[in-house]
């Protein structure tokens, strides 16, 4: 049989993701996102410290990020992959960064940063599946 997951037990899953989230720090590099549990590959563009109450509550077994994600570019490049970590380093976290519409976990208006610019996350979501 398959395992399934009603939406109370996916809300809370997803919730614990996000309530990780809160105060962490993200990083957003150029390149191809490492394998899991590989150390950090290419440049390192941006680092935003995330509010206090990163995530929205789940619905259906899905949060969306909370209140402004932003920081400014301390290189230039293309943006490929982030890491969302704890302050002390723990990682949470690896995804693809897109552009608008492009279907990564976290997408943006440009992938083209430019040292000094705001870099704004523009969408950023978590999801449990059902199934």
């Amino acid at each position: 049989m398959a395992e399934r997951l009603n939406d109370a037990a996916r809300n809370r899953q997803v919730d614990s993701i996000g309530d990780d989230f809160n105060n962490a720090t993200l990083k957003i590099y150029t390149g191809t996102q490492p394998s899991a549990g590989g150390g950090a590959t290419g440049t390192l563009l941006v680092t935003i410290t995330l509010p206090a109450d990163a995530m929205a509550a789940s619905s259906g077994g899905t949060a969306a990020k909370s209140g402004t994600w932003s920081g400014t570019a301390g290189a230039t490049g293309t943006a490929g992959w982030f890491r969302i970590e704890s302050s002390a380093g723990s990682r949470f976290y690896d995804g693809e960064v897109t552009g608008t519409g492009g279907g990564g976990e976290i997408e943006l208006t440009s992938t083209s940063i430019v040292s000094g610019q705001t870099v704004t996350i523009t969408s950023f979501s978590v999801t449990q599946p059902a199934s």
